[in-house]
């Protein structure tokens, strides 16, 4: 089950970023930033965070929101699962969440951020098995040798 964040869920998602090899304490940090900011203060809607819930259980969360100064562009500012339950297709279920959200939303482009380097190629994969485009490659983006890519998925819908 997919369903919105509570503020009882975020030490499970705590949990489940520090179990992930690729997340160090910065990228945990700003991860739990904005999981904090959408528990803390369920008025806003910058930050839309949903969780997968299995038996009671938190196995994954993904974090969207629409891109400031934009009509219709959203982020997918996180996708997350907990790296015990590995392909059991929670990523791919949160990703269809949050493009339906997206779409919900009267969303035009959906698009995700993540890193060049090889400990992200299966993430890289993931996007593109899900019909991602990588619309823009910046080079030494976070640091010398890791670049930033941008995947981005273009919906047809009224704003045509």
């Amino acid at each position: 089950m997919i369903r919105k964040l509570k503020p009882a869920d975020t030490k499970a998602i705590e949990n489940i970023l520090k179990k992930i090899p690729n997340f160090k304490g910065p990228e945990v940090s700003v991860a739990m930033e904005l999981v904090n900011i959408a528990a803390g203060n369920p008025g806003q809607t910058d930050y839309n965070v949903f969780v997968y819930e299995e038996d009671g259980k938190i196995l994954g969360y993904h974090c969207i929101g629409k891109r400031p100064l934009t009509d219709a562009v959203f982020d997918l500012y996180w996708i997350v699962t907990d790296p015990d339950h590995n392909n059991k297709g929670i990523g791919k279920s949160l990703i269809q969440h949050a493009e339906q959200f997206a779409l919900q939303n009267n969303a035009r482009w959906l698009l995700i951020e993540t890193s060049s380097t090889e400990d992200y190629a299966a993430t890289r994969h993931f996007y593109l098995r899900n019909r991602y485009s990588i619309i823009s490659e910046i080079k030494d983006f976070y640091s010398p040798g890791d670049g930033l890519i941008i995947f981005g998925k273009y919906f047809n819908n009224k704003h045509n």
